[in-house]
Order: C-alpha cells, then sequence, then structure tokens
C-alpha cells in the first residue's frame, strides 16, 4: 500500500503504469473471488483503494498541469 504522498513524487507515466497493474490484479481477484479461490477480500479492497489513490493523484497533476498552460 502506498500513500499518497509517495504517488505524489512520481511521474504521470509511472502511475499509468500502477494504475494498469492494479487494474490488470483486480481483473484476477474478481476470477478467484467467483471461483472461491481468493484468500482475503481485504486484499481485493486494498488494490481498490490503492488504484483510486492513484487516480487521484493523477487527476491532481492534469489540472496543475492544465493551470500551469493556461497561465502561460
Amino acid at each position: 500500500m502506498t500513500t499518497a504522498k509517495e504517488l505524489r513524487e512520481l511521474s504521470v507515466e509511472d502511475l499509468d503504469r500502477r494504475a494498469d497493474e492494479l487494474r490488470k490484479t483486480l481483473v484476477e481477484d474478481q476470477l478467484k473471488l467467483r471461483t472461491g479461490s481468493l484468500e482475503s477480500p481485504a486484499t481485493r479492497t486494498g488494490h481498490r483503494h490503492d488504484l483510486a489513490r492513484i487516480l487521484t493523484v493523477r487527476t491532481e497533476k492534469a489540472r496543475a498541469a492544465k493551470g500551469e498552460a493556461k497561465k502561460a
């Protein structure tokens, strides 16, 4: 689990890569949940929260870049 503070230090490309990895992990978690082989539902919840955190930081960076572009 990564904190938002740590995520803000990453580039947009790194955030996109991590988001893609988490999306794949969530698909795998969903399959495991349906087949009954998911060890702990809390891990799936943690992955969902991590993805939301990454997307939030990514949106913040996009808005900041857009604001800087308007000033220039």
